[in-house]
């Protein structure tokens, strides 16, 4: 079987990449939290709708920061899934470059 390899710096830069969007996605927490209210009243008051849609506004906002705290919790879990992956490849690389496993390859060959 042929030998597979994985670039090491790629791993590394997907790391860098999901700090980078983890980041941005703080950044659109607070912005939805505290950049996108409609006070009460904002369009009038005393018309039929208005409850509803300030009842709508605030569910809205919560549905956003529900998905971006969904998302920031997915690329968090994925970013420490990949520098963990990134480890063991490193580990398992430097072991066959040096002979730590005993003479033993990589593939437990």
């Amino acid at each position: 079987m042929g030998e597979m390899r994985v670039d090491l710096s790629e791993l590394e830069e997907t790391v860098r990449k999901l700090g980078r969007v983890t980041t941005a996605m703080s950044e659109s927490v607070t912005k939805s939290q505290y950049s996108t209210d409609l006070p009460k009243h904002a369009l009038g008051k005393g018309f039929a709708e208005q409850t509803d849609i300030d009842n709508a506004h605030s569910e809205m906002k919560t549905h956003i920061r529900e998905i971006i705290t969904v998302l920031h919790e997915l690329i968090d879990e994925f970013g420490t899934n990949t520098k963990k992956a990134h480890g063991k490849y490193q580990n398992a690389e430097h072991d066959a470059k040096y002979g730590m496993n005993g003479g033993r390859s990589g593939s437990g060959n």
